[in-house]
């Protein structure tokens, strides 16, 4: 089996992405790619169905549409019950394998994906394929916003031949060994937060003290946690530099080992975009709790906490 390909930085602005959309000949060797995959993950938590429908009114030429629940979560389990998995559950990873070999995607393919929430969405998607073991993905910085705004090209009418048909891909999955936790996991670690290892908590403040809870039955946070807010990592919906990043995420671990962090939210979305920042910040990738609070609090005997500390 070949070795996989090195790891692409984590973003790609409008510019280097617009040359890579160009037409062969036009491009500079440099931003050359012979397999560009583009997914357009908008999504609306509230209404599922939006993103889809607004990729369908204009997207990138070529983009395919990566539905947060049908393409990036796997079903969910035991709803209402101590068993419930959460809210957005990771696929199988045969299932996410199907999924990439029928949007094509082979060892050497450029996989792009942008949204128009700042990344959150897109971060998802970014980090699956490195989960299972694909590094050339990135995240289209500023995202639909900013292609608009740089007067990118969209496709606003259906056509049938768009985006063009791909070859089943030949993607071989090689999954990340320790990068998922679990709830026994986390439940296990619980006397080592603060000390060998940090919880990190995406959601935002109010969710976090356990005020204005609507998307999950009970509200809180798991004890120990700290709260990072994945909105800090953008400056006016783009990444703030990694310079910055890096001294913010460098205060927040609190000089525990960055491998050692565990990233959390209320369903395992937005915490891969604190795990994208802390990639584009030049530190190691942490683990990812991938039930989150969603998962976490629907056991009555797990501990929650309230208020802003841990």
């Amino acid at each position: 089996m070949a070795a996989p390909l090195p790891a692409l930085p984590p973003l790609i602005d409008v510019a280097t992405l617009q040359a890579l959309l160009s037409p062969l000949d036009a491009r500079d060797e440099a931003h050359a790619d012979a397999d560009l995959l583009i997914l357009d993950c908008r999504f609306n938590l509230t209404q599922p169905d939006a993103g889809e429908a607004a990729w369908r009114a204009a997207h990138l030429p070529g983009a395919r549409y990566a539905h947060l629940e049908r393409d990036l979560s796997g079903p969910k389990q035991g709803a209402g019950t101590a068993a419930f998995n959460g809210r957005h559950p990771l696929p199988s990873l045969d299932a996410l394998t199907d999924t990439l070999r029928r949007w094509g995607v082979h060892a050497d393919t450029r996989v792009v994906a942008l949204d128009d929430a700042g990344g959150v969405f897109a971060a998802r998607a970014w980090w699956l394929l490195r989960w299972v073991g694909h590094a050339r993905v990135q995240v289209l910085d500023g995202g639909w916003p900013a292609w608009l705004a740089a007067g990118g090209a969209t496709l606003t009418e259906v056509d049938p031949n768009d985006p063009p048909a791909r070859a089943l891909g030949t993607f071989v999955p090689r999954p990340q060994a320790g990068w998922v936790w679990g709830a026994p996991d986390l439940q296990a670690a619980l006397p080592e937060l603060g000390a060998s290892r940090q919880l990190i908590d995406a959601r935002a403040p109010d969710r976090f003290r356990g005020e204005n809870e609507t998307l999950d039955p009970v509200g809180g946070h798991i004890p120990g946690a700290r709260n990072r807010f994945f909105q800090l990592n953008l400056i006016e919906g783009r990444f703030k530099p990694a310079a910055l990043l890096r001294e913010e995420f460098t205060a927040l671990l609190q000089g525990t080992d960055p491998q050692a962090a565990v990233h959390q939210c209320g369903s395992g979305v937005t915490a891969c975009h604190n795990l994208l920042a802390q990639a584009h910040a030049g530190l190691p990738m942490g683990r990812l709790y991938a039930g989150s609070w969603s998962e976490w609090c629907a056991d009555g005997a797990r501990p929650r906490a309230v208020g802003s500390a841990g």
